[in-house]
């Protein structure tokens, strides 16, 4: 808890919401998310949630958000867009610091009527302790939502920067640095389905979160976020995408829905 591992990287991180990719992705999963969430008030618990850019327009909403965080610089960040949100949606976000790992421990033994946890696996050595703890921490019936690299996708990156050494080898590795710098690992839809399946939580649909913007910037285009017009028409066009084969399948990360059977 000390040892705040993306306090380096906190700015990177909250400025890439401020692409037309982060646009995408808030935009994409938020959507998912109302396609499979019961209508508010109902508890989300939002484990590794940084800032607040997925979970905080939930609360905006009507649903009430606990955001689940390891990194207090993050949290810093997190409290201080809190604090520009309009006052209606403020007293139903609860900021929480601890890991996910403890998640049920943090939360005092609550579950959620849904549990979010995007782009946290990749960061772990191995995923199985952070998803017995969102497996927990879902209520009966309640959803869960895991967001995480694609493995089956791992050579895009590498291919459209021209590292055709890197993009090679990635067919056989699970790990590479990732955006931010940082050591990542890629999982695949069937392995993280068969671990939530066995503690009871059933995977409900899958989906990609973005592939042409990637194209798009790995290849050197850039797009500009003040367009929004542009943006705009983009996440729409991603959406689609997202839901879709081949599509979803070349995203460098997925989107997967699971439920809480209660067994």
């Amino acid at each position: 808890m000390d040892d705040d591992a993306f306090a380096r990287v906190a700015d990177q991180f909250t400025d890439a919401y401020t692409s037309v990719k982060g646009y995408v992705r808030t935009y994409v999963l938020h959507h998912h998310l109302l396609d499979h969430l019961p209508p508010p008030p109902l508890r989300v618990l939002d484990v590794g949630g940084g800032a607040g850019h997925q979970s905080f327009p939930l609360a905006m909403a009507g649903y009430e958000v606990t955001l689940l965080d390891p990194s207090k610089t993050m949290l810093d960040k997190a409290s201080h867009r809190l604090r520009e949100l309009p006052e209606s949606a403020t007293p139903r976000i609860t900021l929480v610091h601890a890991d996910g790992e403890h998640a049920t421990e943090a939360t005092h033994g609550q579950r959620f009527g849904a549990v979010l946890c995007h782009g946290v696996l990749g960061y772990l050595t191995q995923p199985e302790p952070l998803i017995d703890q969102l497996c927990r921490c879902t209520d009966d019936g309640g959803l869960l939502s895991i967001m995480t690299g694609n493995a089956h996708a791992s050579a895009i990156r590498p291919a459209l920067e021209r590292r055709w050494t890197d993009a090679l080898a990635s067919f056989d590795s699970r790990t590479e640095i990732g955006v931010l710098g940082l050591p990542g690992r890629a999982d695949t839809v069937e392995e993280i389905s068969e671990l939530i399946r066995a503690r009871g939580v059933q995977p409900v649909d899958w989906y990609g979160v973005w592939l042409f913007v990637d194209l798009l910037e790995f290849g050197g285009t850039a797009l500009d976020p003040e367009d929004r017009t542009q943006a705009a028409a983009a996440a729409k066009v991603e959406l689609g995408a997202s839901k879709r084969d081949p599509y979803r399948q070349l995203s460098r990360v997925f989107h997967l829905v699971g439920r809480n059977t209660g067994t």
